[in-house]
């Protein structure tokens, strides 16, 4: 992008801050109530624990699904109208949002705030757009690095402390996140300066694009674009396996209690976060986008192979190690994504690739639990396979790797991506994740 230096220097690190801050909670909304969720609707039904688990499994995929729909809709308003405006909007929404959740008195209700903080929290989308906007072309894959450890962060902080705060009080975790998403909003409103001209933006709303499947439209005008998305839609479909089988696996496997699963889950957080917020910064400049993306595709298949194939538990931790530094092809990735495409459909361009991470979301789980179900049962089809969830994972990060190694290679030699259909009226050399589930 060639907004010039000076124009962005003087907030730019207040408002680098509040992006990072956003995305955190965003991701906190996710994992603060995961250890109280179930608790909470086992009250309000007066069911089983079978019904409750039913029905928090409903709850995550409604969650995931509003961000599914919801993702592109938010970009192409804030492609629109200005990313700062939909932001605050998204944040003051969700902190309004868990007061409902907090005071739910039904079930019903409960499912109807989870739903819109699935609308607010897919303001993710948003908030890469803005550091696209914001961040120099070489200092991208960094700043996405930085976004990629508060996704670390708040997967640290969420469930733990939603789990000590639900057993104060299994509403506390609610009014928590309430509170911390209104300082947030209040923060940003005084601080938060607009990174989209108005020059820059789109000149109407278009619904047949500000939809999941209208959004794939402008992916197909990219074609290296539509190839790095089919990589994080790949990424994101793999590390549901993790989300699906680790605790259940760990205890069949190694007979591990919930502390250890808690802290090792932590450790992976905390080490994800810092290749991403560190490392990340640190290769970029001797390694360039495409050695670092295909790098860290590899070193994860290793750490899913270890995960899948390990039988002892020393084994499976030396695979964590590997699995974090799979960090280090996210942000380069997401760096190259926004090279290809103009300013005005930065928002758009993000809004589809959060969509493509929530419909992982819509079906991973679902698909990963039932292969494990399915491989330690006596109906296995090729024997008694345990980690057959991290197998698969391993087997979708290598045809990852695949095209990544395809559609990067021109990247490589040095030449420019252009539109498949449509050269742009100004070619802007572009400027500017992934989360640990």
């Amino acid at each position: 992008m060639d907004q010039s230096p000076s124009v962005i220097a003087p907030r730019h690190r207040a408002a680098i801050t509040f992006i990072f801050v956003t995305v955190m909670i965003d991701m906190l909304a996710f994992g603060i109530i995961i250890p109280v969720l179930p608790n909470l609707i086992m009250q309000l039904i007066g069911g089983s624990f079978a019904k409750a688990a039913v029905w928090a499994g409903m709850f995550m995929t409604l969650f995931m699904a509003m961000q599914f729909v919801f993702s592109p809709v938010q970009g192409a308003l804030s492609d629109r109208y200005g990313r700062r405006r939909v932001i605050l909007i998204s944040s003051f929404g969700l902190g309004v949002d868990f007061v409902v959740m907090a005071l739910a008195p039904s079930l019903w209700l409960l499912f109807v705030g989870r739903a819109i903080s699935g609308i607010c929290a897919a303001s993710f989308s948003t908030a890469n757009a803005y550091i696209a906007d914001i961040t120099p072309k070489e200092k991208r894959a960094a700043a996405f690095g930085t976004l990629g450890a508060a996704f670390g962060v708040g997967f640290i902080i969420g469930p733990a402390l939603g789990g000590f705060l639900g057993h104060l009080w299994i509403r506390l975790p609610f009014w928590t996140a309430a509170v911390l998403s209104l300082i947030n909003f209040a923060y940003g409103f005084f601080v938060l300066p607009e990174s989209l001209p108005k020059e820059r933006r789109s000149t109407r709303f278009d619904w047949r694009h500000a939809n999941p499947f209208g959004a794939v439209v402008l992916l197909r005008r990219y074609p290296q674009v539509l190839g790095l998305a089919s990589v994080f839609f790949l990424i994101n479909l793999a590390q549901f396996s993790l989300n699906s089988t680790y605790v259940l696996y760990t205890e069949y496997r190694y007979g591990w209690a919930s502390q250890i699963v808690g802290f090792t889950l932590s450790l992976v957080g905390l080490c994800s976060g810092l290749v991403q917020a560190v490392l990340v910064r640190r290769l970029m400049p001797a390694l360039g986008e495409r050695k670092l993306i295909l790098i860290g595709l590899a070193l994860c298949i290793v750490g899913y192979a270890f995960f899948g194939f390990a039988n002892s538990s020393w084994l499976f931790v030396l695979g964590i190690p590997f699995l974090c530094l799979g960090g280090l092809s996210g942000p380069p990735a997401q760096a190259l994504v926004t090279q290809q495409v103009d300013p005005h459909e930065q928002g758009r361009l993000q809004g589809a690739l959060t969509s493509l991470a929530s419909l992982a979301g819509i079906f991973g789980p679902a698909l990963f639990a039932n292969l494990f179900a399915l491989f330690i049962s006596d109906h296995a089809p090729v024997g008694h396979l345990p980690g057959v969830a991290f197998v698969l994972a391993a087997a979708l990060l290598l045809a990852a790797a695949l095209i990544a190694a395809r559609v990067t290679r021109p990247v490589a030699a040095g030449a420019q991506s252009v539109p498949a259909d449509t050269i742009p009226a100004h070619p802007f050399p572009q400027h500017p994740p992934e989360q640990f589930p």
